[in-house]
């Protein structure tokens, strides 16, 4: 039997069963008992991502769906149905190479506006033809940078309203902060953006906002790609060892301080070239998946997926974080000079420039 997948919130200790609504192709309305299938990574939280499984009588043909705890006493016209999406598949001819889904929710804290736009020119460089974004809301820069590259095309930006139904973490250390959903939902946020881009995108890449994958032995990441495939075929899930670059520690030389960007709210990532040394066995990751080999993924790993998994070298590629840690005893000495974003300058920095007189215009230099 034909099944539809419903990517859910769940609470995790209901009982009620759940029932899916299709509207089919010919003017009726089919119910199907569902199957819930909860994500085993939920840090605590009452709730979690979870898979809804709808199975689907072949002669329904459906459109849309719906998922219900009233199978027989419900007004269609009041069914708040989803269309039914993936349904033509593909395995070449995708409309991008490499999208980027941001795996972190935009909070309203959130204003890093410079950050913001070197990491989007600087995947640019590195061969990415699309971003996502999830957004529950932000500051005012940052909001004046999104709607910018939404307009020319680069970003899909996802309004994400998780604070109107239930009171997510900021985090996710459950005993500290409480809430009922891990992070924003950036659990169900990463596998949301995996099928979404599923038949869009050859490959995805899963980072947060002060993260990029940085190619060390080419110049882009799609050169990584088409290296390392062609070596390990089976391979769908690429994992790259996060580094930490402390936003305490910076270039003296002040190589990158541009005045045109002092109008500019946020982390000038040029001038952050230490990296902390990572630890044997205890360095995250994170990845760039084939989404049609994907069935669930968490934030660090994928948990069901078809083909292999590979920890890509980190002297081929690596993630740079560029981010606020606790350094504790780390002394200066123990640091790792790393100077490879720089190797793109001469074409990042224009770019920057070019986005910055854009957007703040208004605004004084």
């Amino acid at each position: 039997m034909k099944a539809t997948q419903v990517l859910t919130i769940e609470d995790r200790n209901r009982r009620i069963p759940l029932y899916c609504i299709f509207c089919c192709s010919r003017d009726g309305v089919e119910v199907t008992v569902a199957k819930v299938v909860q994500h085993s990574i939920h840090y605590g939280y009452r709730f979690g991502a979870a898979h809804v499984i709808c199975p689907e009588t072949p002669s329904c043909n459906s459109t849309h769906v719906s998922v219900t705890t009233n199978p027989s006493d419900f007004d269609i016209a009041e069914v708040p149905f989803l269309s039914i999406e993936n349904e033509e598949r593909r395995d070449e001819n995708f409309p991008y190479n490499l999208t980027v889904c941001i795996s972190n929710v935009l909070g309203a804290e959130n204003n890093n506006a410079l950050q913001f736009i070197q990491m989007v020119e600087m995947y640019k460089l590195l061969g990415v033809q699309k971003m996502v974004i999830y957004n529950t809301t932000c500051g005012p820069d940052l909001r004046r940078m999104l709607h910018y590259y939404q307009d020319e095309g680069f970003l899909e930006i996802v309004m994400w309203p998780i604070s109107n139904f239930l009171v997510p973490a900021t985090g996710w250390k459950f005993k500290e902060l409480k809430g009922d959903l891990h992070n924003y939902g950036q659990i169900t946020v990463m596998n949301d953006c995996i099928y979404r881009n599923m038949y869009r995108s050859r490959y995805v890449l899963l980072a947060d906002m002060d993260q990029i994958i940085m190619p060390y032995e080419h110049t882009n990441l799609l050169l990584v790609l088409q290296e390392l495939q062609k070596q390990h075929t089976n391979v769908t899930v690429f994992l790259f060892e996060n580094n930490i670059f402390p936003t305490t520690l910076s270039d003296q030389r002040n190589r990158f301080y541009d005045p045109v960007w002092k109008a500019v709210p946020g982390v000038n990532m040029l001038k952050h070239i230490y990296r902390i040394p990572v630890s044997d066995g205890i360095a995250s990751t994170k990845m760039i998946v084939n989404p049609r080999a994907i069935e669930q993924t968490a934030v660090f790993t994928v948990l069901k997926m078809y083909g292999a998994t590979l920890h890509v070298p980190p002297n081929m590629s690596r993630v740079m974080q560029i981010t606020d840690p606790e350094l504790g005893d780390l002394s200066m000495e123990r640091l790792i000079l790393d100077e490879r974003i720089w190797d793109f300058e001469e074409l990042l920095i224009p770019r920057i420039n070019e986005v910055v007189h854009k957007t703040m215009a208004n605004y004084s230099f």
